[in-house]
């Protein structure tokens, strides 16, 4: 897409080297997960960027799709995890970020699930930020011990939890840093990125597309039992006065602002959660978007073949990692 060529080749070209004690850590080029709950289908993808391809060297985001719980109580996380370019081990930082943020999640799975299914907005907001904030607790102490500053070992994440009951479509995003959360509704795309401590957290349109709505802020509500209070963390909600989505703005801690929204799904909508290698050509790129647009628009979700190849649609000036999980809803 794009008025030139993408400037790099799109398929890889050279293999990251490896150190030979160290072969645990090899991160493959690209990985294809998908799942179908109740309502819901899961699509997801994670690749190397052009960029990475052509210098050899390892892919910076990571994606961590797993199911806690059995039955119509289960809990589906999707994580997406992209680390800071050039510094020493950002793969493995992404990596552990998604895997810590899971160990908190299925821990709280059954609670979690009862806040989702009751609409307790209050209680996952300020709970998600704690599990949150943990976790870049973890890189910061690792960040000590490693002699490494805490801006060279950390990564953005952004997460989704889906419930897997068909009778509830309520879709909580949550999570830290750069990136996209999108909705296809009816053929149009809606970013509906929480901005992170500002009035407007429905996020501006996407390129030829949709809008925001201002809020307003009631005051915070109580913490939730599955989380240990924490002054520090608490924060003012700030509800989307669209019926179908809220939204939540926190203080920017040094690792950046938590996000969080929570959104009910209507059949035919397709809600998109990406990094930034995908999220910036998204808003940057309007041929990008009609693309996928007419490609994911429509009732039954892609293949996972089909879902790697839209991804990883080319656009000149973007090379970076592209991660992206999409949910489409029967």
């Amino acid at each position: 897409m794009g008025d030139e060529p993408p400037t790099y080749e799109a398929e890889p070209t050279t293999l990251p080297i490896v150190d030979p004690e160290e072969l645990r850590d090899l991160v493959p080029d690209t990985v294809l997960e998908g799942a179908r709950y109740g309502t819901l289908t899961l699509r997801a993808a994670s690749l190397r960027g052009d960029s990475a391809r052509y210098r050899g060297e390892p892919r910076r985001d990571a994606l961590l799709a797993v199911r806690f719980g059995i039955g119509d109580s289960a809990l589906v996380l999707v994580a997406v995890a992209s680390g800071q370019p050039a510094a020493p081990g950002v793969h493995r930082v992404a990596r552990e970020l998604c895997e810590w943020i899971a160990e908190a999640v299925g821990r709280n799975q059954a609670r979690l699930t009862e806040d989702i299914h009751t609409a307790n907005r209050g209680a996952l907001s300020s709970g998600l930020h704690r599990l949150t904030d943990r976790a870049y607790g973890r890189l910061r102490a690792g960040a000590t011990v490693r002699g490494l500053a805490p801006a060279d070992h950390t990564a953005s994440v952004r997460c989704l939890l889906l419930p897997a009951h068909p009778a509830c479509r309520t879709r909580v995003f949550f999570g830290v840093g750069d990136g996209g959360l999108f909705r296809l509704r009816d053929g149009v795309w809606q970013d509906l990125e929480p901005a992170g401590g500002e009035q407007d957290t429905v996020g501006g349109p996407v390129l030829g597309y949709g809008g925001g709505r201002p809020s307003a802020q009631p005051p915070h509500p109580p913490n939730p039992p599955y989380a240990q209070a924490d002054p520090s963390s608490a924060a003012p909600t700030d509800p989307d006065p669209d019926p179908d989505a809220d939204s939540d703005p926190a203080p920017a801690p040094a690792h950046g602002p938590f996000r969080f929204r929570a959104s009910v799904a209507r059949p035919g909508d397709t809600l998109l959660l990406c990094s930034s290698g995908l999220a910036e050509p998204l808003r940057g790129e309007a041929a990008l978007a009609d693309r996928l647009a007419e490609r994911w628009d429509s009732a039954e979700a892609p293949g996972l073949a089909a879902f790697l190849a839209d991804a990883q649609t080319g656009v000149k000036g973007y090379a970076d990692d592209r991660t992206a999980a999409a949910v489409w809803e029967a």
